[in-house]
Parts: C-alpha cells; structure tokens; sequence
C-alpha cells in the first residue's frame, strides 16, 4: 500500500514486508499488481498457514536419529523424555555497525555465566566498536528457544547493550548457485529449521545482522551511537570521493600519453 513493492509469484514466500496499513491495501493496488496475493497476507502469515502440523515423539525421535548419523563433529541433538530436544547451532554474526558495550568490563567468566551475574549492569560508561566480521558463534538450545531468545542470548554473550530491535536473524541458503537470506520471525524455533535442514551448514546456516525490515526506529538509538553512524557515514563519503578522484585520475593520465604518443605518428 506504502511502497507499492511487486515480486514474482514465485518469489513471495522469499520476501518479508511490515504492511503497516493492510485496510487500504485493496484500494490502492496498482493495475499491473493485479496478480500478486491480496498485501494484508503477508509473508510472515502465508508461511505460518501453510506449516505442517507438529511433528510427534516418534517423528521427531526417527529425524534426529538420521541428523546424528551425519553429524561430524560431536555436536549431536539429545531427545528428552518430554518430546523436547536440545542441540547446537552455529550462528554467523555479519555487523556492519558498530555495537556498544560496557567499557572497561572485563570479559565474562563461567562463574559469572552459572551466577548469572550480568557485567553490563554494573557501569554505566560505554564505547562502541566493530564485532569482527563473520565471526561464528557457537550456542546450544533447545527445541522450544525462540529467535527472539537466541538473539538476546548472542547479545549477553558478547556484553552488547544496544536494543534487540536493531538485530535479526536471517537464515541462509543456497540453491542453485545462488545465497539467499530470509529474515525469521521472532517466534520461530532454529533447532527445529536445523533439524530439517540436516547438519551440513552449506544447506542451511543461521546469520544475525542488523533489522532493516519496516522503519529504521531511530528512538532505540542513543545520541552517541548517532553521532558515531554520521562519522562512519562521514568516512565512506570521503573514502568514496578519493576512489572516485584516483580512477579519473588513472584515466587522464592514460589518456594524456596516448595523445603524446599519437603526435609523433603520421595521420
């Protein structure tokens, strides 16, 4: 209705938008949008009706005897008594903002992680940095830890204060030589998608990056993380000028000692 966003009927299930009016959608269709599915069922909804019904004990007990007999490394999925199950996921962090974290915190320790003693509580000074980009996170859940819980869990791990909001977890895929990353609803189970996907990471892999569905709620950002994101914004601008300024100059420079080169040629 906003944006008046089309895509490939084909294409629905990979995309994800945050209607915020579905009411009008109708009303302010487009002629050529005329093949796409009504704008007020949206993605999140569509995949949600077609989700197959729960598994039982028994289906789940036979999936996760067949992921354990591929897995490599050690990193089984454990069955319990009341149909749950707990495994490992590996999650990809891919930031290109920088986070804020409590300065001069030291790192958490295993007491403090079985205390459940949080650092971050206990100063109120903070500084941002850069994560390092695709860093690997290893955690271990269970089959009832939600999205929404995996990224606070990644979060705490790592001492980063900023909102939850600002994050999402994508799941990658590769399908005919292409990658391709959809964004999962707070509610969903990784543990269950891992299990379906079976353990080989190059068919399914989990990556938090930052949300840029919807509106950019620039109220969950501090004056400092701000005034940082001007100076990132600042740097590439001049770092995009100089490219720009060096290729033309590469070029001028070419094309000056083809000229001198010409002038003494006949014709």
């Amino acid at each position: 209705a906003d944006c008046r966003y089309t895509c490939h009927q084909e294409c629905r299930n990979l995309i994800q938008l945050d209607c915020r009016r579905p009411s009008q959608c109708q009303s302010q269709l487009s002629p050529e949008s005329t093949l796409l599915p009504p704008c007020s069922q949206n993605v999140t909804q569509t995949v949600e009706e077609e989700k197959p019904k729960p598994p039982t004990i028994q289906e789940i007990k036979q999936r996760i005897e067949k992921y354990n007999a591929k897995v490599r490394n050690c990193l089984l999925m454990k069955l319990n008594d009341d149909g749950t199950y707990t495994g490992f996921i590996k999650v990809h962090l891919k930031l290109r903002r920088p986070v804020t974290v409590p300065a001069g915190i030291r790192p958490q320790s295993i007491y403090d992680a079985l205390k459940e003693v949080n650092l971050a509580n206990m100063t109120d000074k903070r500084t941002s940095f850069y994560l390092p980009l695709d860093a690997i996170k290893q955690l271990h859940i269970s089959s009832t830890t939600t999205v929404s819980e995996v990224i606070q869990g990644l979060l705490r791990k790592f001492m980063v204060v900023d909102n939850p909001q600002k994050f999402a977890l994508f799941k990658e895929m590769r399908k005919d030589g292409q990658v391709l990353f959809q964004k999962l609803p707070l509610t969903e189970f990784p543990l269950y998608l891992r299990l379906l996907a079976g353990p080989d990471t190059d068919v399914l892999s989990f990556v938090l990056k930052e949300n840029e569905t919807g509106e950019v709620e620039w109220d969950a950002f501090s004056i400092p993380e701000l005034q940082n994101f001007l100076m990132i914004l600042d740097k590439e601008e001049k770092d995009k000028i100089q490219q720009v300024q060096r290729k033309y100059e590469k070029f001028k420079q070419r094309l000056q000692q083809t000229l001198q080169e010409a002038r003494g040629k006949p014709g």
